[in-house]
Protein backbone atom coordinates (compact mmCIF):
# COMPACT_ATOMS: atom_id res chain seq x y z
CA UNK A 1 0.00 0.00 0.00
CA UNK A 2 1.31 3.60 -0.78
CA UNK A 3 1.62 6.00 1.69
CA UNK A 4 -0.39 8.95 0.31
CA UNK A 5 0.97 12.35 1.07
CA UNK A 6 -1.24 14.04 -0.56
CA UNK A 7 -3.86 12.98 2.04
CA UNK A 8 -2.67 14.79 4.99
CA UNK A 9 -1.34 18.42 2.45
CA UNK A 10 -2.49 19.30 -0.88
CA UNK A 11 0.08 21.89 -1.35
CA UNK A 12 3.25 19.32 -1.12
CA UNK A 13 4.95 19.31 -3.58
CA UNK A 14 8.32 17.70 -3.58
CA UNK A 15 9.19 14.49 -1.62
CA UNK A 16 11.73 12.00 -1.70
CA UNK A 17 10.59 8.35 -1.70
CA UNK A 18 11.98 4.37 -2.33
CA UNK A 19 11.04 2.41 -5.51
CA UNK A 20 9.72 -0.41 -3.93
CA UNK A 21 8.63 -2.62 -7.54
CA UNK A 22 8.88 -1.46 -11.54
CA UNK A 23 7.49 -3.00 -14.15
CA UNK A 24 10.09 -4.94 -16.73
CA UNK A 25 10.96 -1.91 -18.87
CA UNK A 26 11.00 0.31 -15.58
CA UNK A 27 8.99 2.58 -17.20
CA UNK A 28 6.18 1.78 -14.46
CA UNK A 29 7.38 2.57 -10.84
CA UNK A 30 6.02 1.82 -7.44
CA UNK A 31 7.16 3.94 -4.16
CA UNK A 32 6.51 3.41 -0.67
CA UNK A 33 5.12 7.00 -0.55
CA UNK A 34 4.12 9.82 -2.74
CA UNK A 35 2.54 12.97 -3.32
CA UNK A 36 1.06 12.33 -7.02
CA UNK A 37 -2.47 11.92 -7.02
CA UNK A 38 -4.08 9.23 -9.29
CA UNK A 39 -6.83 9.72 -11.31
CA UNK A 40 -9.92 8.73 -9.37
CA UNK A 41 -13.53 10.10 -8.10
CA UNK A 42 -13.99 11.95 -11.09
CA UNK A 43 -10.69 13.93 -10.80
CA UNK A 44 -8.19 13.40 -13.16
CA UNK A 45 -4.08 12.66 -11.90
CA UNK A 46 -0.84 14.95 -11.39
CA UNK A 47 1.77 15.15 -13.72
CA UNK A 48 5.60 16.52 -13.14
CA UNK A 49 8.60 14.69 -12.80
CA UNK A 50 10.75 11.62 -10.68
CA UNK A 51 14.59 12.63 -10.99
CA UNK A 52 13.63 14.72 -13.62
CA UNK A 53 11.79 12.22 -15.70
CA UNK A 54 8.40 13.37 -17.07
CA UNK A 55 5.94 11.57 -15.14
CA UNK A 56 2.77 10.91 -17.70
CA UNK A 57 0.38 9.27 -16.17
CA UNK A 58 -0.62 7.79 -12.78
CA UNK A 59 -3.42 5.01 -11.29
CA UNK A 60 -4.40 3.79 -8.13
CA UNK A 61 -3.86 -0.17 -8.65
CA UNK A 62 -5.58 -1.53 -5.69
CA UNK A 63 -3.98 0.28 -3.26
CA UNK A 64 -0.44 1.16 -4.79
CA UNK A 65 -0.14 3.92 -6.73
CA UNK A 66 1.82 3.25 -10.33
CA UNK A 67 3.93 5.98 -11.50
CA UNK A 68 4.02 6.01 -15.72
CA UNK A 69 7.17 7.67 -16.86
CA UNK A 70 8.39 8.93 -20.37
CA UNK A 71 12.02 7.27 -19.43
CA UNK A 72 13.44 4.48 -17.23
CA UNK A 73 14.54 5.58 -13.71
CA UNK A 74 17.02 3.27 -12.49
CA UNK A 75 17.91 5.22 -8.68
CA UNK A 76 16.50 3.21 -5.89
CA UNK A 77 15.46 6.16 -4.28
CA UNK A 78 14.08 8.97 -6.06
CA UNK A 79 12.68 12.86 -5.57
CA UNK A 80 9.49 13.76 -7.12
CA UNK A 81 8.02 17.47 -8.06
CA UNK A 82 4.47 17.60 -8.37
CA UNK A 83 3.16 20.51 -11.90
CA UNK A 84 1.67 23.00 -9.42
CA UNK A 85 -0.39 24.73 -11.60
CA UNK A 86 -2.46 21.81 -12.96
CA UNK A 87 -2.40 20.43 -8.87
CA UNK A 88 -3.89 24.06 -7.89
CA UNK A 89 -6.00 24.19 -10.75
CA UNK A 90 -7.50 20.64 -9.61
CA UNK A 91 -7.60 21.58 -5.90
CA UNK A 92 -9.82 24.81 -7.32
CA UNK A 93 -12.58 22.99 -9.22
CA UNK A 94 -12.68 19.79 -6.59
CA UNK A 95 -13.22 21.92 -4.04
CA UNK A 96 -15.67 24.13 -5.91
CA UNK A 97 -17.70 20.97 -6.40
CA UNK A 98 -18.13 20.14 -3.45
CA UNK A 99 -19.28 23.48 -2.10
CA UNK A 100 -21.63 23.95 -5.18
CA UNK A 101 -22.91 20.54 -4.93
CA UNK A 102 -23.50 21.72 -1.02
CA UNK A 103 -25.50 24.66 -1.94
CA UNK A 104 -27.72 23.07 -4.30
CA UNK A 105 -28.77 20.51 -1.52
CA UNK A 106 -28.86 22.91 0.83
CA UNK A 107 -30.98 25.64 -1.28
CA UNK A 108 -33.05 22.82 -3.84
CA UNK A 109 -32.45 19.04 -2.41
CA UNK A 110 -30.81 18.86 -5.71
CA UNK A 111 -27.86 15.47 -4.95
CA UNK A 112 -25.13 15.61 -6.99
CA UNK A 113 -24.80 12.14 -8.46
CA UNK A 114 -21.66 12.41 -10.48
CA UNK A 115 -19.04 14.29 -11.38
CA UNK A 116 -16.29 15.08 -13.57
CA UNK A 117 -13.09 17.03 -13.89
CA UNK A 118 -12.17 17.87 -17.44
CA UNK A 119 -9.39 19.68 -18.91
CA UNK A 120 -11.57 22.70 -19.57
CA UNK A 121 -14.55 22.62 -17.54
CA UNK A 122 -16.01 20.75 -14.67
CA UNK A 123 -19.73 18.70 -14.87
CA UNK A 124 -21.69 17.61 -12.13
CA UNK A 125 -24.87 15.68 -12.38
CA UNK A 126 -27.74 16.56 -10.26
CA UNK A 127 -31.08 14.21 -9.52
CA UNK A 128 -33.52 17.04 -10.11
CA UNK A 129 -33.93 19.46 -12.93
CA UNK A 130 -33.58 23.11 -12.06
CA UNK A 131 -35.21 25.96 -14.13
CA UNK A 132 -32.63 28.53 -14.63
CA UNK A 133 -33.35 31.42 -11.97
CA UNK A 134 -32.54 28.42 -9.34
CA UNK A 135 -29.61 27.93 -11.10
CA UNK A 136 -28.41 31.44 -10.56
CA UNK A 137 -29.66 31.62 -7.56
CA UNK A 138 -27.14 28.44 -6.49
CA UNK A 139 -24.48 30.17 -8.20
CA UNK A 140 -24.81 33.50 -6.24
CA UNK A 141 -24.92 31.77 -2.98
CA UNK A 142 -21.86 29.21 -4.15
CA UNK A 143 -19.96 32.42 -4.36
CA UNK A 144 -21.04 34.66 -1.62
CA UNK A 145 -19.49 31.50 0.29
CA UNK A 146 -16.20 31.59 -1.33
CA UNK A 147 -15.64 35.52 -0.53
CA UNK A 148 -16.48 34.38 3.22
CA UNK A 149 -13.35 32.38 2.88
CA UNK A 150 -14.80 29.57 5.16
CA UNK A 151 -12.14 27.02 6.11
CA UNK A 152 -11.69 23.99 4.52
CA UNK A 153 -9.96 20.82 7.07
CA UNK A 154 -9.42 17.41 6.34
CA UNK A 155 -9.97 14.77 9.13
CA UNK A 156 -10.15 11.16 9.26
CA UNK A 157 -12.93 9.11 11.02
CA UNK A 158 -14.10 5.75 11.43
CA UNK A 159 -17.42 4.41 9.43
CA UNK A 160 -19.24 3.05 12.66
CA UNK A 161 -19.87 6.85 14.09
CA UNK A 162 -22.88 9.23 12.83
CA UNK A 163 -20.18 11.12 10.43
CA UNK A 164 -23.11 13.22 8.89
CA UNK A 165 -22.03 12.99 5.20
CA UNK A 166 -23.73 15.24 2.34
CA UNK A 167 -23.73 11.73 0.74
CA UNK A 168 -23.49 8.59 2.50
CA UNK A 169 -20.15 6.48 1.72
CA UNK A 170 -20.23 2.38 1.79
CA UNK A 171 -16.29 2.32 2.67
CA UNK A 172 -15.64 0.85 6.04
CA UNK A 173 -13.01 1.48 8.44
CA UNK A 174 -11.24 5.13 8.79
CA UNK A 175 -12.80 7.41 6.53
CA UNK A 176 -11.08 10.62 4.83
CA UNK A 177 -13.43 13.55 5.20
CA UNK A 178 -13.29 16.88 3.80
CA UNK A 179 -15.15 19.38 5.45
CA UNK A 180 -16.36 23.35 4.73
CA UNK A 181 -17.27 25.16 7.58
CA UNK A 182 -20.75 25.33 8.60
CA UNK A 183 -21.70 23.67 5.12
CA UNK A 184 -20.33 20.39 3.88
CA UNK A 185 -18.60 17.23 4.95
CA UNK A 186 -18.03 14.50 2.35
CA UNK A 187 -16.34 11.51 2.27
CA UNK A 188 -13.68 12.15 -0.50
CA UNK A 189 -9.54 11.08 -1.39
CA UNK A 190 -8.98 14.33 -3.72
CA UNK A 191 -7.16 16.93 -3.53
CA UNK A 192 -8.23 20.50 -1.80
CA UNK A 193 -7.71 24.24 -1.14
CA UNK A 194 -7.69 24.90 2.53
CA UNK A 195 -9.97 28.09 2.47
CA UNK A 196 -13.16 28.78 0.07
CA UNK A 197 -11.50 32.17 -0.91
CA UNK A 198 -8.77 29.75 -2.68
CA UNK A 199 -11.88 28.13 -4.96
CA UNK A 200 -12.08 31.80 -6.44
CA UNK A 201 -14.99 32.43 -8.50
CA UNK A 202 -17.61 30.00 -9.47
CA UNK A 203 -19.02 30.30 -12.86
CA UNK A 204 -22.08 28.22 -14.03
CA UNK A 205 -21.83 28.13 -18.19
CA UNK A 206 -24.31 25.57 -19.48
CA UNK A 207 -27.27 23.04 -18.61
CA UNK A 208 -28.25 19.72 -20.17
CA UNK A 209 -30.56 16.83 -19.91
CA UNK A 210 -28.86 13.82 -19.60
CA UNK A 211 -30.91 10.54 -19.18
CA UNK A 212 -33.39 12.04 -16.20
CA UNK A 213 -30.89 14.00 -14.52
CA UNK A 214 -29.71 17.61 -14.91
CA UNK A 215 -25.94 18.46 -16.23
CA UNK A 216 -24.43 21.21 -14.72
CA UNK A 217 -20.91 22.29 -16.67
CA UNK A 218 -19.11 25.08 -14.32
CA UNK A 219 -15.80 26.61 -13.53
CA UNK A 220 -13.77 28.02 -10.81
CA UNK A 221 -10.74 30.31 -10.22
CA UNK A 222 -8.69 30.92 -12.60
CA UNK A 223 -10.48 28.90 -15.48
CA UNK A 224 -13.32 30.76 -14.68
CA UNK A 225 -11.87 34.30 -14.67
CA UNK A 226 -10.17 32.66 -18.05
CA UNK A 227 -13.50 31.95 -19.97
CA UNK A 228 -14.98 35.31 -18.42
CA UNK A 229 -12.77 36.97 -20.62
CA UNK A 230 -13.36 34.78 -23.63
CA UNK A 231 -16.68 34.91 -23.65
CA UNK A 232 -16.08 38.76 -22.90
CA UNK A 233 -14.32 39.29 -25.95
CA UNK A 234 -16.47 36.86 -28.29
CA UNK A 235 -19.54 38.95 -27.83
CA UNK A 236 -17.39 42.12 -27.66
CA UNK A 237 -16.72 41.08 -31.43
CA UNK A 238 -19.74 40.40 -32.14
CA UNK A 239 -21.22 44.00 -30.78
CA UNK A 240 -18.56 45.65 -32.67
CA UNK A 241 -20.45 43.97 -36.31
CA UNK A 242 -23.81 45.93 -34.61
CA UNK A 243 -22.21 49.31 -33.39
CA UNK A 244 -23.65 48.60 -30.79
CA UNK A 245 -22.79 47.68 -26.88
CA UNK A 246 -22.68 44.41 -25.70
CA UNK A 247 -25.31 44.23 -23.19
CA UNK A 248 -27.56 45.02 -26.55
CA UNK A 249 -26.16 42.21 -28.44
CA UNK A 250 -28.90 39.57 -27.24
CA UNK A 251 -31.47 41.66 -28.02
CA UNK A 252 -30.45 42.79 -31.50
CA UNK A 253 -29.01 39.13 -32.65
CA UNK A 254 -32.64 38.05 -31.88
CA UNK A 255 -34.12 40.51 -34.08
CA UNK A 256 -31.90 39.81 -36.79
CA UNK A 257 -32.38 35.84 -36.50
CA UNK A 258 -36.08 37.19 -36.83
CA UNK A 259 -35.52 38.69 -39.88
CA UNK A 260 -33.28 36.07 -41.58
CA UNK A 261 -35.84 33.72 -40.70
CA UNK A 262 -38.40 36.11 -42.42
CA UNK A 263 -36.27 36.58 -45.22
CA UNK A 264 -35.59 32.47 -45.41
CA UNK A 265 -39.76 31.31 -45.81
CA UNK A 266 -39.94 34.29 -48.16
CA UNK A 267 -37.14 32.82 -50.11
CA UNK A 268 -38.44 29.23 -49.96
CA UNK A 269 -41.80 30.38 -51.25
CA UNK A 270 -40.13 32.32 -54.23
CA UNK A 271 -37.98 29.31 -55.17
CA UNK A 272 -41.19 26.92 -54.87
CA UNK A 273 -43.32 28.83 -57.03
CA UNK A 274 -40.21 29.46 -59.75
CA UNK A 275 -40.14 25.59 -59.47
CA UNK A 276 -43.66 25.73 -60.23
CA UNK A 277 -42.88 27.92 -63.34
CA UNK A 278 -40.33 25.48 -64.99
CA UNK A 279 -42.36 22.25 -63.92
CA UNK A 280 -45.33 24.22 -66.39
CA UNK A 281 -42.64 25.38 -68.96
CA UNK A 282 -40.98 21.93 -69.08
CA UNK A 283 -44.57 20.09 -69.29
CA UNK A 284 -45.42 22.79 -72.55
CA UNK A 285 -42.01 21.87 -73.83
CA UNK A 286 -42.04 17.79 -74.06
CA UNK A 287 -43.55 16.10 -76.55
CA UNK A 288 -45.70 13.10 -75.80
CA UNK A 289 -44.65 9.91 -76.46
CA UNK A 290 -46.74 7.32 -78.60
CA UNK A 291 -48.45 6.60 -75.56
CA UNK A 292 -49.37 10.22 -75.34
CA UNK A 293 -47.86 10.23 -71.74
CA UNK A 294 -44.52 12.97 -71.84
CA UNK A 295 -41.73 12.12 -70.01
CA UNK A 296 -38.68 13.68 -68.42
CA UNK A 297 -35.93 11.90 -66.68
CA UNK A 298 -33.62 14.27 -64.89
CA UNK A 299 -29.93 13.30 -63.57
CA UNK A 300 -28.52 15.82 -60.74
CA UNK A 301 -25.73 15.68 -58.79
CA UNK A 302 -28.14 16.05 -55.56
CA UNK A 303 -31.57 16.88 -54.95
CA UNK A 304 -32.52 19.94 -54.48
CA UNK A 305 -35.27 21.65 -52.01
CA UNK A 306 -37.24 22.53 -55.00
CA UNK A 307 -37.22 19.29 -56.68
CA UNK A 308 -40.30 17.84 -55.76
CA UNK A 309 -42.30 20.90 -56.55
CA UNK A 310 -40.69 21.06 -60.02
CA UNK A 311 -41.83 17.37 -60.33
CA UNK A 312 -45.47 17.91 -58.75
CA UNK A 313 -45.99 20.99 -61.19
CA UNK A 314 -44.60 18.52 -64.31
CA UNK A 315 -47.21 15.96 -63.23
CA UNK A 316 -50.45 18.32 -62.26
CA UNK A 317 -50.29 18.36 -66.04
CA UNK A 318 -52.32 15.48 -68.15
CA UNK A 319 -50.83 12.03 -68.88
CA UNK A 320 -46.97 12.63 -67.52
CA UNK A 321 -44.39 11.61 -65.73
CA UNK A 322 -41.29 12.66 -64.46
CA UNK A 323 -38.13 10.80 -62.85
CA UNK A 324 -34.84 12.28 -61.45
CA UNK A 325 -31.77 10.60 -59.83
CA UNK A 326 -29.11 11.75 -57.69
CA UNK A 327 -25.94 10.71 -57.47
CA UNK A 328 -24.69 12.38 -54.11
CA UNK A 329 -26.26 10.53 -52.26
CA UNK A 330 -27.52 7.96 -54.33
CA UNK A 331 -31.47 8.67 -54.80
CA UNK A 332 -34.66 8.37 -56.86
CA UNK A 333 -37.69 10.48 -56.88
CA UNK A 334 -40.81 9.53 -59.12
CA UNK A 335 -43.75 11.62 -59.79
CA UNK A 336 -46.69 10.68 -62.17
CA UNK A 337 -50.06 11.86 -62.69
CA UNK A 338 -53.38 10.38 -61.79
CA UNK A 339 -54.12 9.07 -65.72
CA UNK A 340 -50.86 8.23 -66.64
CA UNK A 341 -51.72 4.41 -65.57
CA UNK A 342 -48.64 4.23 -63.38
CA UNK A 343 -48.92 4.18 -59.69
CA UNK A 344 -45.73 5.88 -58.35
CA UNK A 345 -45.13 4.04 -54.81
CA UNK A 346 -46.09 0.28 -55.63
CA UNK A 347 -43.42 0.84 -58.95
CA UNK A 348 -40.36 2.30 -56.88
CA UNK A 349 -40.91 0.29 -53.90
CA UNK A 350 -40.55 -2.85 -56.14
CA UNK A 351 -37.74 -1.71 -58.10
CA UNK A 352 -36.12 -0.27 -54.81
CA UNK A 353 -36.02 -3.35 -53.02
CA UNK A 354 -35.09 -5.63 -55.89
CA UNK A 355 -32.14 -3.47 -56.07
CA UNK A 356 -31.64 -3.39 -52.19
CA UNK A 357 -32.79 0.10 -51.70
CA UNK A 358 -35.00 1.92 -49.44
CA UNK A 359 -38.12 4.20 -50.26
CA UNK A 360 -42.10 4.58 -51.34
CA UNK A 361 -44.81 6.92 -51.20
CA UNK A 362 -48.14 7.60 -52.93
CA UNK A 363 -49.15 6.84 -56.28
CA UNK A 364 -48.09 10.19 -57.95
CA UNK A 365 -44.71 10.76 -55.47
CA UNK A 366 -42.75 8.86 -54.16
CA UNK A 367 -39.00 8.62 -53.67
CA UNK A 368 -36.24 6.65 -52.29
CA UNK A 369 -32.39 5.60 -52.45
CA UNK A 370 -29.83 3.21 -53.00
CA UNK A 371 -26.66 2.04 -51.61
CA UNK A 372 -24.63 3.33 -54.73
CA UNK A 373 -24.71 5.01 -57.98
CA UNK A 374 -24.32 1.64 -59.72
CA UNK A 375 -26.98 0.35 -58.52
CA UNK A 376 -28.68 3.32 -59.29
CA UNK A 377 -27.95 2.58 -62.82
CA UNK A 378 -29.20 -0.97 -63.21
CA UNK A 379 -32.70 0.00 -61.99
CA UNK A 380 -34.92 -1.58 -64.50
CA UNK A 381 -37.40 1.47 -63.76
CA UNK A 382 -35.04 3.44 -65.10
CA UNK A 383 -34.23 1.87 -68.17
CA UNK A 384 -37.76 1.16 -68.76
CA UNK A 385 -38.79 4.75 -68.28
CA UNK A 386 -35.63 6.03 -70.76
CA UNK A 387 -36.83 3.74 -73.36
CA UNK A 388 -40.34 4.96 -73.92
CA UNK A 389 -39.16 8.45 -73.30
Amino acid sequence: MTDRLYYNDSYLTEFRARVVDVSPDRLRVYLDRTAFYPTSGGQPFDIGKLDAVDVVEVTDEDGQIAHQLSAPVEAAEVSGVIDWKRRFDHMQQHTGQHLLSAVLVNLFDAQTVSFHLGVDSCTIDIARVLEPQQIREAELRANEIVFENRPVTINFEDSSQDLGLRKPTDREGIIRIISIQDLDRSACGGTHVRTTGEIGPILIRKLDRIRGNQRIEFLCGLRAVQRARADFEAISSVARSFSAPPDEVPALVAAQLEKLQDSDKVRRRLANELAQARGRELYAATAPGPDGIRKVVRRVTSFAEDLRAEAQSFTACAKSVFLAMGENPPAILLACSPDSGINAGELLKAALTKAGGRGGGSATMAQGSVPSKELLDQLELIRAIERSD
